[in-house]
């Protein structure tokens, strides 16, 4: 059950009105009319309550569970236990997402300058803005309607943002234009100076950065993320992308739309990365690089070269997802050889096979993995 101290409940719903909202089917039309209060884990759902199953390894709990409702795909409809309703779909944790929302949407703002808050004279907030205590916002500063911010956030001279958009506890913001509907959690620092720096025996002399972030609609950016302004071009976020806590982006990237950035990667200076873009945590990835729409790459890979549209890139140098697991067998097998050839006495502790016996081995385990 969630917590109402801290999350509202807008329902109950009917399971008609939910399949409307997601497009789904009911499995049993006679269910339409069922209504429920809440959503919950399968594990724990009540037959009051809405669930959904979207991941094979979860069929034993979905087998068990005693959800009134549940959000599942037609293929496996027919492990559901006894007297659950079912909506079906072909995207289950989309549906739930949508459904979820429902209950729990997010409002807007309750109107109010809290009086320890400074707003310029110059600044220009639009109706149904919410400033929160201690939050500075500087000259000539644009705020949409129905924006909020947080206690403690910084919004620098001239920076524009648009409409309902929720600015976080000590968000800095500064050069910078954002849409509308962005988020940035607590932390986030927006259009600070990129690191650049004309390096040499005499010293490293500061180069000044003298462009914007652009931050598109529909942004999320998670806490203590950083994304610099560009040094002459803008540094741009492309519409729906979504970025994980304690991600760098360097000045002048320009990243596509529905990008999905997860936590503590770093992106250096002036990479180019395409649409619907995928990386996974900890991931670095070297400057001026072009990584092609629809690009996946793994978790703490290394990216040190440009990568085609559609390629799954993995390890440090990143290469190609399928000659990485090569790499890896062909390293696994290698050890495997010197750990049998210690046992009988033919090793040694300190050094690899022989040059000629190895690379006959090497040559063994290529063939034995593609």
């Amino acid at each position: 059950m969630t917590d109402p101290r801290f999350f509202s409940n807008a329902g109950p719903y009917t399971l008609g009105e939910l399949a409307a909202l997601t497009g789904a089917t009911l499995a049993a039309p006679a269910d339409t009319g069922r209504s429920f209060g809440d959503i919950a884990p399968l594990d724990s759902a009540g037959p009051s309550e809405i669930s959904f199953f979207d991941n094979r390894k979860y069929a034993a709990t979905f087998m068990r569970s005693k959800a009134g409702a549940c959000i599942v795909n037609p293929d496996m409809a027919a492990k559901a236990p006894p007297g659950m309703a079912l909506l079906l779909t072909a995207e289950p944790y989309r549906a739930y997402a949508r459904i979820a929302a429902l209950f729990y949407p997010v409002g807007a703002p309750e109107p109010y300058i809290a009086p320890s808050a400074a707003v310029a004279a110059t600044a220009v907030l639009e109706p149904g803005c919410r400033v929160e205590p201690g939050a500075i916002i500087g000259d000539h500063a644009k705020i949409g309607p129905r924006c909020w911010i947080g206690p403690n956030a910084v919004i620098g001279a001239h920076v524009e943002i648009g409409a309902d958009c929720r600015i976080g506890a000590c968000v800095s913001i500064s050069h910078a234009l954002i849409g509308e509907r962005v988020v940035l959690y607590p932390g986030v620092r927006i259009g600070q100076d990129g690191f650049g720096y004309a390096m040499g025996p005499g010293g490293h002399l500061k180069v000044p950065q003298l462009g914007r972030a652009v931050i598109m609609d529909d942004v999320e950016i998670g806490a203590n993320a950083t994304v610099d302004r560009g040094s002459g071009h803008d540094t741009v976020i492309g519409a729906g992308t979504k970025i994980d806590n304690m991600v760098h982006i360097a000045h002048n990237v320009q990243m596509g739309r529905f990008c999905i950035v997860a936590a503590q990667v770093g992106i250096s200076g002036s990479t180019e990365i395409g649409d619907f873009v995928v990386i996974g945590g900890q991931a670095g990835l070297t400057g001026h690089l072009k990584i092609g729409a629809a690009v996946r790459i793994a978790a703490q890979s290394g990216v040190m070269r440009d990568v085609a549209p559609h390629e799954t890139v993995a390890g440090s140098p990143a290469v190609s997802r399928i000659e990485w697991l090569r790499q890896c067998a062909l390293i696994g097998r290698l050890r495997e050889g010197e750990t049998r050839k210690r046992a009988n006495g033919t090793g040694s502790r300190s050094k690899l096979p022989a040059n000629a016996a190895a690379t006959q081995e090497m040559g063994q385990y290529k063939s034995s993995v593609r």
